[in-house]
């Protein structure tokens, strides 16, 4: 007869591996030349991206939510300021970040209904973005009033459709149209 304990801690494994199953996977990398912070609601951040690093967000089904990036940051322990992207002074944030803000935006299917994301400048532009979908189209953001973006609220031409349990890329300053899975 097994313990209260290890069944509990198999309850707590099989619950976190069914979890992780159906959870999308945002990898998001910097390619600025500068250090950017990324961050995300309602997945928090407080991750420093130095040029080349990547950070790697498992987001459950049935959310939506957001990334931008932070530039100018200085954090001593959990609160500081970033010059761009700010969240109330937060390192792990729980609101939106300070306009303007370069935003990839999501909503992932739950029960295996579709995904769907935009890069979306109606809260201002920050810096360069690419968000793109391992079942979908690539979006491409060098600069402001970039033709992949939602530009004012009712833009409504600008969400895709992806298919369920996908993974997504976030680069911050990428220089080509080129996709993480793509690369060998």
């Amino acid at each position: 007869m097994a313990s209260r304990a290890a069944s509990s801690v198999f309850l707590l494994l099989a619950t976190t591996f069914a979890a992780g199953a159906s959870a999308a996977t945002f990898n998001i990398r910097n390619n600025c030349g500068y250090t950017v912070w990324p961050a995300g609601i309602p997945v928090g951040g407080g991750v420093q991206l130095n040029t080349g690093q990547g950070w790697t967000v498992y987001v459950p089904p049935g959310t939506s939510g957001r990334f931008w990036g932070r530039t100018g940051c200085s954090f001593n322990g959990g609160s500081g300021h970033c010059d761009s992207g700010d969240c109330a002074g937060a390192l792990s944030c729980s609101v939106s970040g300070q306009t303007p803000a370069t935003l990839a935006e999501y909503t992932i299917g739950a029960n295996g209904a579709q995904d769907f994301y935009d890069i979306s400048l109606v809260d201002g532009f920050n810096q360069p973005m690419d968000f793109s979908c391992s079942t979908g189209v690539n979006l491409h953001c060098p600069g402001a009033g970039c033709r992949d973006a939602y530009l004012y609220p009712t833009d409504d031409t600008k969400t895709h459709a992806c298919a369920s349990n996908s993974n997504y890329q976030v680069t911050f300053c990428a220089s080509s149209m080129h996709t993480w899975w793509n690369d060998a």
